[in-house]
C-alpha cells in the first residue's frame, strides 16, 4: 500500500510513526507552510515535517494543495491527521481507496475544532479516536474504525492529547490494513446523536464563580494548555490572575461566603491551595500565575498579594 500523509502538529506524529514502522510505504507528505512562532516570531517547521525530514521522507508545503499535487504520487489512500486544510472531493477522489482521517472523538459525539476539550469541559467519562471517511461536511464521513479511551478525573487537554495522539497509531494501521484487504464495514453516523464542538474562545477561560466546583475543575482542566483559565483578582495590575491547577472540595458546614470568596488555604490529595466559594461546593486554586509572573502555589501566592477579608473573585455587574 502506497500512502500520502497529511498532518501537522505533535498529535499527528504516533500515527506517522505507526504507519513508518508499518509495511505500508509514505510516497510524500504533506504539512502546513513554516509559520511564526516564539517572542522572535522566526519561522518555524510544523513537528510533522521535522519528523519527516529526520526520516528522509519528502514534504511538501503548499498553501492550498490540490488535486494536481497528489495525481503525481499515485498514492493508494490518503491518510489525513490534523492536517489543517479542506480538501476537496475532486482530491480525495484522486487515490483509488479515497481519504482517511484521524477524529480525536468518539463520533458522531464531538465534530468539529475542539473534541478535546469539549470533551472534558462537558464531564464525559470517556473519548476516544475515530478513523473515517473525509466528506464534504466537517467530521461527517463514515467510521472505519474506532478506540475508545478513558477520561481520567484527572485529566488536562494535554493529558487527553497525548493518550487519543498514542491510540491513533495502532487504529490507523489496522484500519489501513483492512481497508486493503476489503474487509472493512463503514458505519454512518446518526446525525441525531451529533454534538459540535466549537472552537474555543479566550471568553470561556474567565472562571464563573456562580458554577459547581466540580464544573469550574474541568473547565481549569480543559482549558490546560490553552487557552488557560482565569479569574479576577483585586489589586493585581491587569485585574486577572490565570489559574494552571485546581482541585474540587466540598464546602465547609456552616460556614456562609460570598461567591468567589477566598477563604483561606486548604488541603487537598494534591497539595495545598486556596479555598474560594462556588455556587456549588468550593474550588482551591493550586497554582495561579500573575501577569507577566512565574506559576507559584496559591498560598505564596496569597501571602505576597493578601485580600481584605471578605473579598471575592467573582465579576460584579
Amino acid at each position: 500500500m502506497r500512502v500520502v500523509f497529511m498532518g501537522t502538529p505533535e498529535f499527528a506524529i504516533p500515527a506517522f510513526d505507526a504507519i513508518l514502522a508499518s509495511s505500508i510505504e509514505i510516497a510524500a507528505v504533506f504539512t502546513q507552510p513554516d509559520r511564526p512562532a516564539g517572542r522572535g516570531r522566526k519561522l518555524s517547521p510544523s513537528p510533522v515535517k521535522v519528523r519527516a525530514l529526520e526520516m528522509g521522507i519528502d514534504v511538501l508545503q503548499p498553501e492550498l494543495v490540490r488535486a494536481s499535487d497528489i495525481s503525481p504520487l499515485s498514492p493508494d489512500v490518503v491518510v489525513v491527521v490534523a492536517y489543517g486544510q479542506y480538501l476537496s472531493s475532486k482530491l480525495t477522489g484522486v487515490p483509488p481507496l479515497g481519504a482517511v482521517n484521524i477524529h480525536p472523538s468518539l463520533l458522531p459525539r464531538w465534530r468539529g475544532a475542539a473534541p478535546i476539550q469539549r470533551a472534558l469541559l462537558a464531564g464525559d467519562k470517556e473519548t476516544g479516536v475515530c478513523a473515517m471517511r473525509v466528506a464534504k461536511e466537517m467530521d461527517a464521513g463514515a467510521v472505519l474504525g474506532r478506540v475508545s479511551v478513558p477520561i481520567g478525573p484527572r485529566d488536562t487537554t494535554g493529558d487527553l492529547r497525548e493518550k487519543l495522539a498514542a491510540a491513533s497509531g495502532p487504529l490507523i494501521v489496522d484500519t489501513l490494513g483492512r481497508l486493503e484487504r476489503d474487509e472493512l464495514a463503514e458505519e454512518e453516523q446518526d446525525e441525531a446523536l451529533v454534538k459540535h464542538a466549537e472552537k474555543l474562545s479566550k471568553e470561556e477561560a474567565r472562571l464563573e464563580w456562580s458554577m459547581s466546583g466540580a464544573e469550574l475543575d474541568r473547565r481549569v482542566r480543559g482549558l490546560r494548555p490553552w487557552p488557560v483559565a482565569e479569574t479576577l483578582w483585586p489589586g493585581v495590575d491587569g485585574g486577572s490572575v490565570r489559574i494552571w491547577r485546581a482541585f474540587p472540595l466540598d464546602s465547609e458546614g456552616g460556614r456562609e461566603a460570598l461567591l468567589g470568596e477566598v477563604l483561606g488555604e486548604a488541603d487537598t490529595p494534591e497539595g495545598r491551595g486556596l479555598r474560594v466559594r462556588c455556587g456549588s461546593g468550593d474550588l482551591a486554586l493550586l497554582e495561579i500565575q500573575p501577569p507577566g509572573g512565574k506559576r507559584m502555589d496559591g498560598g505564596a501566592f496569597l501571602r505576597g498579594r493578601p485580600l481584605p477579608a471578605g473579598s471575592s473573585l467573582e465579576i460584579r455587574g
